[in-house]
């Protein structure tokens, strides 16, 4: 027996462009043609992103829900959107094409449920379309890549002046208290050696002290904080 196919995870982009339609019937109208081409052609949708009272004439920096979606098709490996029709995504061409292009650029494939088509697909077949998706892609890698430069500068910059840049604060940054109790346990006793980490871990859990993250001491805690603060 043949094992039924695996869906397709996707998401769904719904739109309404008035303050008034958010409460109407054109989100549950858009959802169900794209649940319906959904179970037909196997997908799965996994999320709805709902842009509520956002015209059709406005790129994708001006549609926080759009902007949401690739943020997460981006973290999650989700690359299918389904729309209603290309109607929903935008209504003057050239948005269209600059939202196409963007998705493409990222390889988002977008599907139309009201035409079945593959939007995505048909762009990439117009050789001068295909070209300008190749560019977009070029230039957000660019523009990654220097993000990533400026960033890494600052961090250097910023270390330079103060000795340390990101990371989580130090035990002695938060709690300098706390250290000088540790120190103090593990000194030397006259004539003896020095208390033990295990020890040490005892004694502060005994005298309710808990380390920076609100945990219990523990011997490799307190080793951590005497290594990092002679």
């Amino acid at each position: 027996m043949s094992k039924t196919p695996t869906p397709i995870k996707a998401f769904a982009y719904v739109r309404v462009s008035s303050k008034g339609q958010v409460d109407g019937d054109g989100f549950q109208r858009q959802l169900e043609t794209i649940q319906a081409f959904a179970n037909k052609n196997g997908y799965e949708l996994t999320e709805v992103f709902q842009e509520e009272g956002v015209t059709g004439t406005v790129d994708e920096s001006e549609r926080p829900a759009f902007q949401d979606m690739v943020a997460a098709i981006l973290k999650n490996g989700v690359r299918t959107v389904i729309i209603e029709g290309m109607d929903r995504l935008a209504r003057e061409y050239r948005i269209q094409e600059s939202l196409l292009i963007y998705l493409a650029s990222k390889e988002i494939t977008l599907l139309s449920a009201r035409t079945e088509e593959n939007v995505t697909e048909a762009i990439q077949s117009d050789p001068m379309k295909k070209a300008l998706i190749q560019i977009q892609g070029v230039f957000a890698e660019l523009e990654k890549s220097m993000l990533v430069k400026k960033l890494r500068i600052a961090r250097d910059h910023k270390r330079q002046e103060l000795g340390k840049c990101e990371g989580r604060k130090s035990t002695k940054e938060l709690n300098p208290e706390l250290v000088t109790r540790i120190k103090s346990l593990r000194r030397k006793r006259p004539g003896g050696k020095p208390m033990s980490y295990e020890k040490i871990a005892e004694s502060l859990n005994a005298e309710g002290l808990t380390t920076v993250t609100g945990k219990q001491w523990t011997r490799t805690n307190v080793f951590e904080v005497l290594k990092n603060n002679k």
